[in-house]
């Protein structure tokens, strides 16, 4: 049977960490001379892009990481690092433009690598992966609907980017992506200990 607690945790964690009411602002920025219909092709484009990366990642990650003598316990500690250092630019406003690289195919750059399938969200799949290992084809099934649902939202915001942004408002997208630098603060802590804490115990 699918795990509910698995499913909830990955989902959420994902969509944390792709903070589509974070992307809102760039990716209308980065579509504001496209028609709807290219803008809605470039939002599904971009979540199918993230999608096949991190799902690639979600497979081959651990093939990748025993060939490099990586312990899943290493990958947590710098993950945590990882995404603490994202949840500050999302709580100080960092990094975030409007510039549009004009001549590239959006969808794929810079919106499907690296803002959505970004390492923060490669780390997360591949330690999901891990701990649905126990639980068999199940869990892996689990952790495979979560990103699909995860993505799924993300397309949602970018699809309905511009009713969005004139409901929340500037000051509502920018709220909304404070709290998410919090909740995504307190989960990179928690990925930290939880590395840490392994460490201990095998010494």
């Amino acid at each position: 049977m699918l795990d509910p607690y698995l499913f909830t945790s990955t989902l959420l964690t994902l969509f944390v960490i792709l903070d589509p009411p974070g992307l809102l602002p760039v990716f209308l920025g980065l579509t504001r001379g496209m028609s709807r219909r290219e803008r809605n092709r470039s939002a599904l484009g971009a979540s199918m892009v993230a999608f096949g990366v991190i799902g690639l990642f979600a497979i081959f990650g651990r093939f990748i990481l025993d060939y490099l003598h990586i312990t899943i316990e290493a990958l947590q500690v710098s993950g945590g690092f990882l995404l603490l250092l994202v949840a500050m630019q999302l709580l100080t406003g960092a990094g975030e433009s409007e510039v549009n690289p004009s001549g590239t195919n959006i969808a794929i750059v810079p919106l499907g690598i690296p803002l959505l399938a970004g390492p923060g969200s490669i780390v997360a799949m591949m330690l999901a992966v891990q701990q649905a290992r126990p639980a068999g084809l199940w869990g892996f099934a689990t952790v495979g609907l979560a990103l699909v649902a995860a993505l799924a939202l993300v397309w949602v915001f970018l699809r309905f980017a511009g009713a969005i942004r004139r409901v929340l408002h500037h000051s509502g997208t920018i709220l909304l992506t404070r709290v998410a630098g919090m909740l995504l603060a307190a989960i990179a802590v928690q990925m930290l200990a939880d590395g840490v804490l392994t460490f201990l115990r095998q010494v």
